[in-house]
């Protein structure tokens, strides 16, 4: 085992987990520890309501999943009045693509078993509808991407050092790719990934691996859907901040995503959920603060967001 940890090691991925929870010497181009991400911000009106909240308690959000029932489904006028909002407000926006495993024909993903084979697209033509809507959402301003599937991550990569897609475009890896250990991490950062969020049931010395292996900012869910396990994290956010910076904060409670991210829920449901997750993200910061005061957290607008145009 020995032989086998060090020569994983010469490859930069720990020979073993860091049970000794090291601190993080990484951050952010601002050179401060941690930031805030909220997912579901699924209309203009949502994130009415999310800004809202936010000048209320005078919390800071740094980035936005937005439009994870698909962006396809947003009229253009909906797509400009979110980008113009987000823009003023200095929120980066994160657009999730509509077209994509789920929406396909085929079947197998929605068998049990097919279910583990993972949410890759099917085919050329899939792919070249995805990155349509990727596209369009450009035209409006956006950009920020989540992405599932690596094999897009690595053709959107290679079409943005072509100048096919602005230099500026940041690309996020998703929850569903499910990676979970540090050789995993290095794939999609050598891809192009600018952040990603591992499976969120990745203990501390896990989190330590990850971060000993990646430069890039890790985005770690501590307040998690039932559907997937319904725990949080809050408690331990003080020490994850300390071994996993540069990281985000990302909070998403619900029953699962297939029931609250959909076109035909309730918009005044979408902005309350986006009340509650403003006052969590003030738990969290509050809980830093007294816990770990020498975090620093990201100012509002923070240079270096991919923040609409």
């Amino acid at each position: 085992m020995e032989k086998i940890r060090k020569a994983m090691e010469k490859h930069g991925v720990p020979g073993r987990d860091l049970y000794e929870l090291p601190t993080s010497k990484k951050r952010f181009p601002d050179k401060c520890h941690y930031r805030i991400e909220i997912s579901g911000v699924e209309r203009p009106s949502t994130l009415e309501a999310l800004i809202d909240e936010m000048d209320k308690r005078n919390v800071p959000v740094h980035r936005l999943i937005s439009m994870v029932m698909g962006a396809t489904l947003l009229s253009d006028d909906e797509m400009e009045r979110f980008a113009r909002m987000a823009k003023d407000a200095k929120l980066e926006v994160i657009v999730t693509p509509g077209p994509r495993t789920l929406w396909d024909l085929g079947g197998q993903i929605r068998t049990p078993e097919g279910a583990v084979s993972g949410i890759r697209f099917r085919g050329s033509d899939n792919l070249a509808y995805v990155i349509a809507d990727i596209k369009r959402a450009m035209e409006f301003g956006f950009r920020g991407f989540l992405v599932v599937d690596e094999g897009l991550l690595w053709l959107l990569t290679e079409m943005r050092k072509a100048g096919d897609i602005p230099k500026d475009v940041v690309f996020k890896v998703s929850i569903f790719a499910g990676h979970a250990n540090p050789a995993g991490a290095k794939v999609l950062e050598m891809l192009g990934a600018d952040t990603f969020n591992p499976v969120a049931d990745l203990p501390l010395p896990m989190l330590a691996a990850l971060r000993k292996a990646v430069d890039m900012p890790i985005d770690v869910h501590v307040y998690l859907f039932d559907s997937f396990g319904g725990f949080n994290r809050i408690w331990e956010t003080p020490e994850i901040t300390r071994i996993t910076a540069p990281c985000y904060y990302k909070i998403e409670p619900g029953a699962s995503v297939g029931s609250l991210y959909k076109p035909w829920v309730s918009p005044d449901l979408l902005a309350f959920m986006a009340r509650e997750k403003v006052k969590t993200a003030e738990m969290i910061i509050s809980l830093i603060e007294k816990n770990y005061p020498e975090a620093k957290l990201s100012k509002i607008g923070a240079g270096d967001l991919a923040i609409p145009r």
